[in-house]
């Protein structure tokens, strides 16, 4: 008797090729430049910041991602800014163009299952994530170092690492969104559309809409304390809806520990909110 092959048979073979296409094409050549350029001058513009807070501070090389010096925000802002934009243009088109080209079913008539094709595409576009932000911040630890003139601690790197997967995490799921919507859009001036409305709704608005929301779901009573705990709890549920606010949060909890808090109203949050 035959056996049948796994679901993700071919994975990773449809994950190299679309690797190697992602690492070797003209977009993704000037979106890293773009990230790079744009790192570089949060970080060099902070060096000065963090320099003075040498010998006061235990942890100044968290610092260099952290603080913002006007008019410039802060590295991780930028951060927060940019890695939607990128997850997006690697996955908006990864399977809408497979059709527009005419290459699908050739794809498919391979020994390759649905799910292969769609989880390699997937892992291409988080391993090209990973590996630009692997390089960033390689860039910004050897700026650090350059500049201020000393070594970052073993925590110090723990905790840098740590950030550097939660930001790994938090492109992955905007890839997948960009790629869910490549399945559902033929078009992929669509589905980048889509994409872009859903982030700007969670980058901009969601917050207000928050705001709005959560006096309706769980109205507060003045002379109720535990009303008025119930109506916070509900609007730090619905803000972490957002992956920018779960991102934000998690930034804190690696990069900030000492002054950490995790209400959207404070100002230390502000502070890095994308």
């Amino acid at each position: 008797m035959r056996r049948e092959g796994s679901a993700l048979q071919g994975a990773g073979t449809v994950m190299m090729k679309e690797l190697a296409d992602n690492l070797s094409s003209t977009r993704m050549r000037l979106l890293e430049a773009l990230i790079f350029i744009s790192g570089a001058g949060a970080v060099y513009a902070t060096i000065g910041e963090v320099r003075d807070a040498i010998g006061e501070d235990p942890f100044v090389f968290l610092r260099i991602f952290t603080t913002a010096k006007e008019p410039l925000p802060s590295f991780v802002a930028f951060l927060g800014f940019l890695i939607p934009i990128v997850a997006i243009a690697l996955g908006f088109d990864g399977v809408n163009s497979e059709f527009n080209r005419r290459t699908m079913s050739r794809v498919l008539a391979q020994p390759i299952y649905r799910d292969a094709l769609l989880f390699g595409k997937f892992m291409a576009g988080l391993m090209t994530l990973g590996v630009m932000l692997a390089a960033l911040w390689i860039f910004v630890i050897g700026l650090g170092i350059l500049l201020l003139g000393l070594p970052p601690s073993t925590e110090e790197v723990v905790r840098g690492f740590a950030f550097l997967l939660s930001a790994l995490a938090y492109g992955g799921v905007w890839l997948a969104m960009a790629l869910l919507f490549s399945v559902v859009f033929r078009s992929a001036a669509t589905a980048a559309l889509a994409s872009l409305a859903v982030w700007l709704l969670f980058a901009f608005f969601w917050n207000m809409l928050v705001t709005l929301l959560t006096p309706v779901i769980a109205p507060p009573d003045p002379y109720d304390v535990q009303s008025l705990l119930y109506t916070v709890e509900v609007g730090q549920g619905l803000s972490r809806l957002s992956p920018n606010t779960l991102f934000a949060e998690t930034t804190l909890a690696f990069l900030n520990f000492s002054r950490i808090t995790l209400y959207s109203h404070d100002s230390r949050f502000k502070y890095i909110s994308m």
